[in-house]
């Protein structure tokens, strides 16, 4: 039986998962994180219609750990492939989770007794995690995994764990896949805001990424959906969102857009204003890029809700101690603008995942200057690469919206369902 091997656990991995599923292939889902979801887990509503997040994600979830067919593989990589079109080898390398995974059931025992806070990085940092730990609520696999790095070894969870789930020793295991084709939906990591040094970004605490808003916004998130300024812990009364923070930045390299910025700003301002409709919101913005369905009257919307759009970018971000200071050009009138906002909020863009270059390397694929997969064709062929039976999905192509990543990743899946039927019918 043809199997194909997905990697990456997102919103594209799982959606060209249950895709070849559906059609009775095999499929294996490589996710390094402990759980599958990838960012779009870590959101409070999408856009254009401000739908829930994992109302649309966790069901999904769902169906791909419980399908026949998908073997769900967290916290592992793939480490080696060979072969060729229709008959590749692909090693997959388990990362040790000290949890017995048939044993633990998720019931979160050992978590409320572990003494050990830490950095929690689905959090944005903004909140903490213990040494033992799922990475939200809704986490896929249900079960935790230990921190070794910064568990004390205190042993009160293996008191607690009353299925003695928790292991005091695990190692590393591997899995060899042949498999018919390969989808890359490796995902994206987010600009690193402290290289705009001009913002002051982790300098003056009320300067945010757009990523940590929507960790305050979520209701599940560290605040429990409450705007608040980290400096005083009170609610903002005037926000500030600064566009293109990391994309269209040509002396940094990053001359490309990022796609997403624009709507997920307008996104996060209307969501504001509808939550506190006192708080003064403006965008600084270079151009909005509303290309998307539905996407301009989103903007309109915005407009109508009172959100205030300046079309210039500001030279730096400077702190009084009691608010920070903005002074912006608006290049369609000429003027200067000063501002005075209790929370500024970085547009940050997208850049490829961590791990790319190590996963082209694996695969034998080039990749653009960006750093992102190069496509065979960026007009006909958007998911075939240069080596025949590997395609790409969702961002690890380019920077793309969730709809235009659950397209591609569709695409995807097709071409490696025709792979299958090709290599020996599925059934």
């Amino acid at each position: 039986m043809p199997e194909v091997v997905v990697i990456g656990g997102g919103v594209a991995g799982i959606q060209a998962a249950l895709d070849l599923a559906n059609h009775g292939v095999d499929v294996y889902l490589v996710e390094k994180e402990p759980s599958i979801g990838g960012h779009m887990a870590m959101l409070d509503k999408t856009f254009p219609t401000n739908d829930c997040s994992m109302c649309i994600l966790s069901p999904k979830m769902m169906d791909v750990f419980r399908h026949p067919r998908i073997h769900t593989l967290t916290c592992a990589r793939v480490t080696a492939v060979s072969g060729s079109p229709g008959d590749f080898s692909v090693t997959i390398r388990k990362m040790p989770r000290y949890i017995d995974e048939e044993k633990c059931n998720g019931c979160g025992d050992c978590i409320e007794i572990c003494p050990v806070e830490v950095y929690n990085r689905f959090d944005a940092g903004l909140g903490v995690r213990k040494a033992i730990y799922k990475p939200h609520s809704q986490a896929v696999p249900d079960i935790v995994v230990r921190d070794t790095d910064h568990c004390i070894e205190c042993g009160l969870c293996y008191d607690v764990c009353g299925r003695d789930a928790i292991k005091k020793e695990d190692s590393e295991t591997e899995v060899t896949v042949h498999a018919s084709s390969i989808i890359i939906a490796c995902g994206y990591e987010v600009f690193d805001a402290t290289k705009k040094d001009q913002f002051r970004y982790l300098r003056v605490p009320d300067v945010i990424t757009g990523l940590e808003f929507e960790r305050m916004m979520n209701a599940s998130g560290p605040t429990g959906g409450q705007i608040r300024r980290l400096s005083t812990g009170k609610t903002p009364r005037s926000v500030v969102f600064v566009q293109c923070v990391g994309s269209r930045d040509t002396p940094l390299g990053r001359s490309y857009c990022s796609g997403v910025c624009c709507m997920y700003a307008i996104k996060n301002a209307i969501l504001l204003k509808e939550k506190y409709p006192s708080i003064d919101v403006t965008i600084l913005y270079m151009d909005i890029r509303a290309y998307g369905k539905g996407y301009e009257e989103y903007y309109q919307r915005a407009v109508d809700a009172g959100v205030r759009f300046i079309r210039g970018m500001p030279g730096e971000v400077t702190d009084d101690r009691e608010n920070l200071l903005i002074r912006v050009e608006n290049t369609e009138t000429g003027e200067m603008v000063d501002l005075s906002p209790e929370l500024v909020v970085l547009s940050t863009g997208l850049e490829p995942a961590r791990d790319a270059g190590e996963i082209a390397g694996i695969l034998g694929l080039p990749r653009e200057q960006t750093g992102f997969f190069r496509t065979l064709d960026e007009k006909t062929e958007i998911v075939a690469t240069l080596r025949p039976g590997i395609y790409i999905a969702g961002t690890a192509a380019s920077p793309r919206d969730i709809p235009d990543c659950v397209a591609q990743a569709g695409a995807a899946a097709m071409r490696a369902f025709i792979d299958a039927i090709r290599d020996g019918n599925p059934k």
